[in-house]
């Protein structure tokens, strides 16, 4: 294991806690200084690391009662599992973008970001399409955000996976 990961591996709960506080602040930011409405498939990936928060968060206070640190790994482990999940959902997310497979039929074909017309259209009667999942809203380096939210999944994960092997090989 490198020197470098250990005192990240050692706190895991507290950088998972921090990772997905981020990547909700980030998936924020895009939304209100960038004005990218999120989709229903943008809003169920910020459900996934509102869980890795909690899980963290519970992790940090479980770990801390009489016996708790025992359970260290049980909650790395735990993390892992919702991480995973993001990595799944974001892949499900992008690969629909691309379409490699068909997105949810709730939500394709929409028109981004509603604008005031669209919201005095709406007032008098008018139908307004939702963002749609199958089209990228925002292209960085050849990913859309669902990209890279698999890419951070996937590297949120495997920390995880990497602190549930630090704490297993720790003296109990």
């Amino acid at each position: 294991m490198s020197a470098f990961l250990t005192p990240f591996l050692q706190r895991w709960r507290l950088c998972a806690l921090l990772a997905s506080l981020l990547m909700l602040a980030i998936a924020h930011g895009f939304q209100t200084i960038g004005g990218l409405a999120p989709c229903a498939l943008c809003l169920r990936a910020r459900e996934i690391y509102w869980t890795a928060a909690a899980v963290a968060l519970a992790g940090m206070f479980a770990v801390r009662v009489r016996g708790g640190e025992r359970w260290r790994w049980v909650f790395n482990a735990a993390l892992a599992l919702v991480f995973a999940a993001g990595v799944a959902l974001a892949v499900y997310h992008a690969g629909a973008e691309w379409k490699w497979w068909p997105g949810p039929s709730s939500c394709s074909g929409g028109a981004g970001a509603v604008s005031a017309s669209q919201l005095a259209d709406l007032l008098e009667g008018a139908k307004i399409r939702p963002p749609a999942c199958d089209e990228a809203a925002w292209v960085f380096l050849g990913l859309s955000m669902a990209g890279w939210n698999a890419l951070a999944s996937l590297a949120l994960a495997i920390l995880s996976l990497l602190a549930v092997r630090h704490e297993r090989r720790k003296p109990q």
